[in-house]
């Protein structure tokens, strides 16, 4: 079992910058796969962000490249989201996710992961 749990959701302004974190309590961290959706009111919930396990590289959706960034820290077990030049269209819940086998290919479908957060609200006014 792993448990995931959000952190530093909020309200902020166009173009401001906002950092998520995301705390899981896996004894084996370094073996999963990490990965931020994010689900705004009658929409779909969206691929944002992955990160595979330690030195496998990172991945984003193409609305948030270049304005987002997706770290980890294997020694605290857990994982970051940077998000600069935020617009109002990323006002969403975003939630952490986490899984042990992840195949690359499908590696930005929420189908692919287990364990999941409760969600943090982020909201950005224009």
């Amino acid at each position: 079992q792993v448990q995931l749990v959000e952190s530093g959701g909020g309200l902020v302004q166009a173009g401001d910058s906002l950092s998520l974190s995301c705390a899981a309590s896996a004894q084996t961290f370094s073996r999963y796969t990490m990965a931020w959706f994010r689900q705004a009111p009658g929409k779909e919930r969206e691929f944002v962000a992955a990160i595979r396990r330690s030195g496998g590289g990172t991945f984003y959706a193409d609305s948030v490249k270049g304005r987002f960034t997706m770290s980890r820290d294997n020694a605290k077990n857990t994982v970051h989201l940077q998000m600069n030049r935020l617009k109002p269209e990323d006002t969403a819940v975003y939630s952490c996710a986490a899984s042990s086998t992840v195949i690359l290919s499908a590696i930005n479908a929420p189908t692919q992961y287990g364990y999941w957060g409760q969600g943090t609200q982020v909201t950005v006014s224009s």
